[in-house]
């Protein structure tokens, strides 16, 4: 069965400057940069039949222009028991319409629902018991300035994972254009 989710690729040049946030952070295990992503849904592991299905309904997204998507600062998942260090991506209207959109298109396809709230992130690393709360908030508070960086979004990628993995690498099953 193969681990599916919904994103958008970040483009190598944004990649390139998120690198500048890589080690530091005991506990840390660090994202490769060519597999940072905006996840729009996740799908987890599902059926041959329902990929099939997902890949179906995709197939219906509706035409949209291309749009700004914007990384803003550093956050953590996890409060006191951080789990992942992330770049947070401002929540822009157009940004929370692909993302409702793409829960109806994997829900009509079979998927269950989402419970969480849509936090529009890029994933940097995951972190072990090691990071500690202290260590994590040293970390970012010796960060470098975050700078915003942005790409423009003109696609939505259907990316499979390794469950053995957890991080990476991603690869691209299909990607579905805007216009």
């Amino acid at each position: 069965m193969p681990r599916l989710f919904t994103g958008l690729a970040v483009p190598p040049e944004v990649a390139e400057a998120l690198r500048l946030y890589r080690g530091g952070l005991p506990g840390a295990r660090w994202i490769e940069p060519g597999d940072y992503h905006v996840t729009l849904r996740f799908l987890g592991d599902v059926a041959m039949s329902m990929a099939e299905d997902v890949l179906e309904a995709m197939a219906e997204m509706r035409v949209r222009a291309a749009f700004p998507v914007t990384l803003d600062g550093l956050g953590i998942f996890g409060g006191d028991r951080p789990r992942a260090l992330y770049a947070s991506v401002v929540p822009s209207p157009e940004l929370i319409d692909l993302q409702a959109e793409q829960e109806r298109l994997v829900r009509r396809a079979g998927v269950e629902p989402e419970r969480r709230k849509f936090t529009p992130h890029v994933t940097l690393a995951r972190l072990k018991r090691e990071a500690s709360p202290e260590a994590v908030a040293m970390y970012l508070s010796q960060a470098p300035a975050f700078a915003p960086l942005a790409f423009t979004a003109d696609r939505v990628t259907l990316f499979s994972a390794k469950e053995s993995t957890g991080g990476g690498p991603y690869l691209a099953e299909a990607e579905f254009d805007f216009v």
